[in-house]
């Protein structure tokens, strides 16, 4: 049972008025913080070179798995003066990537693969369709996941370092008075740790998308009460949704 019913969710607040968040406050009478816990620092073209990271020559694929991976990249190209084949391929984890990509790209649909089912794996057979040199962009901390699954089917792969997530601190005068929290990643756990080192996680209800951000937050003595993967709920809305729904 929520007490306040105030729920912190560690993403940034949509840019849509229609966001299935805005209709679980307005159905369920809840009041929904976006906090990020954690934020992006991009790797410098000076630090990416003595970090020794991998040169865009020679690489015919990209593979994408967030919007931050997809700025860098450019970002990166740009700084140390590459240029990016007219005939690389792009490979995102999600449609709403891939459509992301249209910002810095000319969309044309036979360079450019996504899952419709916005599940990774789905991308198999077009990975095993295109004999390409892939470079994998990352953060400093990646979800291993998708470097085990292309690792499994066959696809070899580098892996490049462009960008960094650190905690997100919180100051001394922001309130921490949440019934919920929401959490996409298991660095933003380890925010939750480093903020709070005494945190008592009490009656809180504590969600969690994402196996790796789960085991983390067993490992940090958390107790889950919504978790997605589910075979029931398609997203997190709906699951807080529905446990709103049966914990009144």
């Amino acid at each position: 049972m929520l007490k306040k019913k105030r729920i912190l969710i560690s993403q940034p607040r949509p840019d849509t008025t229609h966001s299935p968040y805005f209709d679980i406050e307005k159905n369920r009478g809840v009041e929904i913080i976006f906090r990020p816990m954690i934020k992006v620092e991009p790797i410098s073209e000076k630090d990416y070179r003595y970090g020794n990271g991998p040169t865009i020559k020679g690489y015919t694929a990209v593979i994408f798995t967030s919007k931050h991976g997809v700025v860098n990249f450019f970002r990166l190209i740009k700084e140390l003066r590459a240029e990016i084949p007219d005939d690389m391929k792009y490979f995102c984890s999600t449609g709403a990537i891939a459509a992301y990509l249209q910002n810095f790209i000319e969309y044309r649909k036979r360079r450019v693969f996504y899952p419709e089912t916005n599940k990774f794996e789905d991308l198999e057979r077009s990975f095993k369709r295109h004999k390409e040199n892939y470079l994998l962009v990352t953060a400093d901390v990646a979800d291993m996941k998708i470097q085990n699954f292309l690792t499994g089917i066959g696809i070899q792969f580098t892996r490049s370092v462009m960008y960094r997530t650190v905690s997100n601190d919180f100051t001394p005068e922001e309130p921490f008075d949440y019934d919920m929290l929401v959490f996409f990643s298991p660095q933003g756990i380890l925010s939750l740790k480093k903020n709070f080192p005494d945190f008592e996680q009490g009656d809180i209800k504590i969600a969690v998308h994402g196996e790796t951000t789960q085991k983390v937050a067993k490992e940090a003595g958390l107790t889950i009460h919504i978790q997605l993967p589910h075979e029931k709920f398609k997203s997190m809305p709906d699951a807080i949704d529905d446990y709103l729904k049966n914990n009144k």
